[in-house]
């Protein structure tokens, strides 16, 4: 017999090489229909898996991370028999899951796959699926996969085989579909019930350029139609936010292929946005205590050397620059150069907290194939600021930047949130991480106590942390449910070493500081694109580039639609006046386009009683009111930094 043990703490006994569905079943026939996988000692397991020796148990369903996962790296396979059957002879290099759905990358030959292929694989899908075919673990040795792909004449499978051990190497099998596979999978296709084949992308075998290009298929699939159908549709409503399109329509910012790619432009509406947000946290850091600071955009090779960027993020920072006899960088971080602003003058207790800030302007080599709009840049503003302190004052500092991360997301408006906590991985110390076990252990707990004892939600990830130290990366969500990574808050034991940073402490002694790097806003690149997409464009009234337009119904009213607008712009009111010769429905329609928030229609009646019609963004008529009160009304709305209702 063996020992099983449930979250709960239960502990129950099992005959040896029962399967996690065995033991589901024996809870509930119902629980058994929905379960898709199983965590065994941690370990994301295949259902039907035989377990031999005492271990805890975690059955997953479709509402656990992992379930999902096996879901669709499951339906990865299942593509992938029927683009075979589709595409004799097509090979298959890779098919995992992703955030949302999966994709398989296919060498197809000579061939190429249309829209219409498309349609016709999600039938043969469907049809797949209703067989209800298991999916079988296979255990093989090295020789015998080695044989199975040299006769297939696989060279992708047979890569893959290299890097494998003996002992280790499995296949899955459903249906007619053979490949090399870890898993795990669900139980059998049925589970399978509704599909959709997304798109198709060229994808350069392991990502390097310089070899063959694949066919890369995306889909989804989802164990009923409803859930399908609320996914597609919030797709639709994803593309009408797509800050790309936006960014354009709206005038923020622009690519040019002359400036180089993932290096933003931005526009005089874009720039309004940034000095907004710039305001917004110089306030805020200002009240919190924080000194600003202004750091060069290079910097010699030794820094980034002794700071431990080099060689550890090389290649993440454009190629070295050579001048008089000196190697520089473009300045790829704020940390290096702000561990010197402190180390400018002698430090004592009494100096601490010591906290700098700066908007300071980064240069990232990201990989062609990664950028994305405003998403994945290679020229970034970071909202960057770094706090010195004692270990006895940590605990208060981190709480206080995660405590300015929940006023920014209630001023924006950003309900769902989650603070994921990265640690180190002792197996890679040395090479990923700083090598101080102890400290790692010591930095790690005084952060989890941090959030624990803020009750503020967090998830712990293993082997996310930085190479100086754990990190919680803020991970928020928009109001259609997309997911994005907005900046970062991080514990440093090694820099202070490092640069040879210290403190005279209460007993006349150097000390060395703890460094706390923030960025709560993230870039602004990155914060201004979530934002379009939160928003849809509609920015409240403080954020908004023109914050109201001022519409004459003709030109004999032109000359107090100025007056209107130069009284509202001396209220510190961004204000355009539409002087233009046309219909005032035109007028309106475009300044509606552009997501004005107010717009304000001035006529005979208007003028007579120094007032303006005036129209909300999105809602139509909202009645006259005096330009006075108008003013008064969105002077207050700017000061609250307020959304709009």
């Amino acid at each position: 017999m063996i020992q099983i043990s449930f979250p709960d703490g239960a502990t129950r006994s099992y005959e040896k090489g029962s399967s996690a569905l065995d033991i589901a079943k024996s809870i509930s026939e119902g629980l058994a229909r929905k379960v898709l996988a199983a965590k065994i000692n941690g370990e994301v397991w295949d259902l039907t898996r035989p377990i031999q020796q005492d271990a805890t148990l975690q059955l997953l369903t479709w509402d656990d991370i992992d379930a999902k996962s096996t879901f669709w790296h499951s339906s990865a396979h299942l593509m992938a028999e029927a683009v075979e059957a589709a595409f004799p002879g097509a090979k298959f290099w890779v098919g995992p899951a992703i955030d949302k759905g999966f994709y398989y990358d296919i060498d197809l030959g000579d061939r190429k796959i249309t829209e219409e292929d498309l349609a016709s694989l999600e039938k043969n899908m469907q049809v797949l699926a209703k067989q209800n075919n298991s999916f079988v673990r296979i255990e093989k040795s090295k020789a015998e996969a080695v044989a199975y792909f040299e006769e297939k004449g696989d060279e992708y499978k047979l890569d893959l085989l290299q890097n494998l051990e003996d002992g280790t190497i499995t296949f899955y099998q459903q249906g007619g579909f053979t490949d090399l596979c870890r898993g795990p999978h669900i139980p059998h296709t049925g589970f399978i019930k509704a599909i959709k084949l997304t798109s198709i992308a060229g994808a350069y075998w392991k990502g390097d350029e310089k070899n063959k290009q694949l066919t890369r298929i995306y889909g989804i699939t989802f164990p009923n139609q409803k859930e399908l159908d609320e996914y597609l549709a919030m797709l639709e409503e994803a593309k009408k936010r797509d800050h790309r399109k936006l960014g354009k329509e709206l005038s923020i910012f622009t690519m040019d292929d002359d400036v180089g790619p993932g290096l933003p432009l931005w526009l005089p509406n874009g720039t309004i946005i940034i000095e907004e947000l710039e305001k917004l946290a110089k306030e805020t850091e200002e009240e919190a205590g924080y000194k600003r600071v202004v750091t060069p955009h290079i910097a010699k090779e030794s820094m980034y050397l002794t700071s431990g960027h080099l060689p550890y993020y090389a290649d993440s920072m454009f190629p070295p620059m050579s001048m008089d006899g000196e190697t520089y960088y473009l300045k790829a971080m704020n940390c290096p150069h702000h561990h010197k602003i402190f180390d400018a003058e002698p430090k004592s207790y009494r100096d601490m907290p010591y906290r700098i800030a700066e908007y300071g302007t980064c240069y990232r080599y990201e990989q062609s194939g990664e950028l994305f709009g405003l998403m994945r840049v290679r020229c970034l503003h970071m909202n960057d600021a770094h706090i010195y302190c004692t270990k006895e004052q940590f605990a208060d500092e981190f709480r206080a930047v995660n405590d300015m991360y929940l006023k920014y997301f209630k001023i924006f408006g950003i309900d769902k949130y989650v603070m994921r906590l990265s640690l180190h991985d002792p197996e890679k110390l040395g090479q990923k991480y700083i090598n101080e076990p102890e400290l790692w252990q010591e930095t790690e707990t005084l952060v989890r106590n941090v959030l624990i004892e803020s009750n503020i939600p967090f998830v712990e990830v293993k082997g996310e942390g930085a190479f100086y130290g754990p990190k919680i990366d803020v991970q928020i969500w928009s109001t259609i449910g997309r997911e994005f990574t907005l900046a970062t808050n991080q514990v440093d034991f090694a820099q202070g070493r490092r640069f040879k940073l210290s403190f005279t402490n209460q007993n006349n002694e150097p000390e060395v500081p703890l460094i706390i790097h923030r960025a709560p806003l993230g870039t602004h690149e990155r914060f201004i694109g979530f934002l379009l997409e939160h928003y849809a464009g509609k920015f409240p009234v403080w954020l908004a580039p023109v914050q109201a337009k001022v519409l004459p119904i003709s030109d004999k009213f032109v000359e107090y639609a100025k007056e209107v607008g130069q009284t509202l712009k001396k209220q510190g009111i961004r204000i355009q006046v539409d002087e233009r010769n046309e219909k005032i429905g035109k007028k309106i329609r475009e300044a509606e386009l552009m997501k004005i928030p107010y717009m304000l229609v001035v006529g005979e009646k208007e003028m007579q009683e120094n007032s303006v019609g005036l129209r909300l963004q999105g809602k139509g008529d909202a009645g006259m009111i005096t330009v006075a009160a108008f003013g008064e009304k969105v002077r207050q709305e700017i000061l609250e930094r307020k959304s709009m209702d």
